[in-house]
């Protein structure tokens, strides 16, 4: 069995970042959601799935607004205990600046066949499509990923779905720029870094 986060420890010289090396498995279903200052500000938003976190880079952040679509471009599988990592990861380093926990909490996984028979969350992504219930501190509610491109060309979009939880009005990535975890901003983060 391949190591599903090869890629994710090639990239990274762990004698000179902090981020961890992903030595923990888990069978939760955890989602997070990190600010992330890198090249150019984004937020990261990751999916627990069979043991990683499954990742997208949403340049404009997640929206609870449903008529927005958001871009979210994947990126490599990150370890578990990614999802607790704060701080700045240094210049030299493969996504080299200050980032946050923006949002976390924990998900259930809403997609089903034509049956109304649940899908698994990785068969699901596997297909393009999944849709699944978030619970956290900022954002709540459904969501969907599909993906829209595929080869060298994969973009998926992060739709929030209209229900109860969805407000066109909130801005929470303007209004709630503070981490969940420490209530530092990313700016903050940066500077004491």
């Amino acid at each position: 069995m391949s190591d599903p986060l090869e890629e994710y420890r090639r990239k990274r010289d762990f004698r000179k970042t902090n981020e961890p090396r992903g030595d923990r498995s888990d069978d939760g279903r955890r989602w997070v959601i990190q600010k992330h200052a890198a090249s150019s500000l984004h937020y990261d938003f990751r999916l627990e799935v069979k043991g990683v976190l499954k990742s997208w880079a949403v340049p404009k952040g997640p929206s609870t607004d449903p008529g927005e679509r958001r871009l979210a471009q994947p990126t490599e599988d990150h370890p578990i205990e990614y999802g607790d990592f704060e701080g700045v990861i240094p210049a030299g380093e493969y996504g080299a600046g200050a980032v946050i926990v923006w949002d976390r909490g924990r998900y259930r996984n809403l997609t089903t066949d034509d049956d109304g028979e649940e899908i698994p969350i990785e068969a699901a992504l596997e297909g393009g499509h999944a849709s699944f219930w978030l619970e956290g501190e900022k954002i709540s509610g459904g969501y969907a990923l599909t993906r829209i491109g595929s080869g060298g060309d994969e973009r998926w979009l992060l739709v929030k779905m209209d229900d109860e939880e969805a407000d066109a009005r909130r801005r929470p990535t303007s209004t709630q720029p503070e981490s969940v975890k420490s209530g530092r901003t990313i700016e903050e983060v940066a500077e004491e870094e």
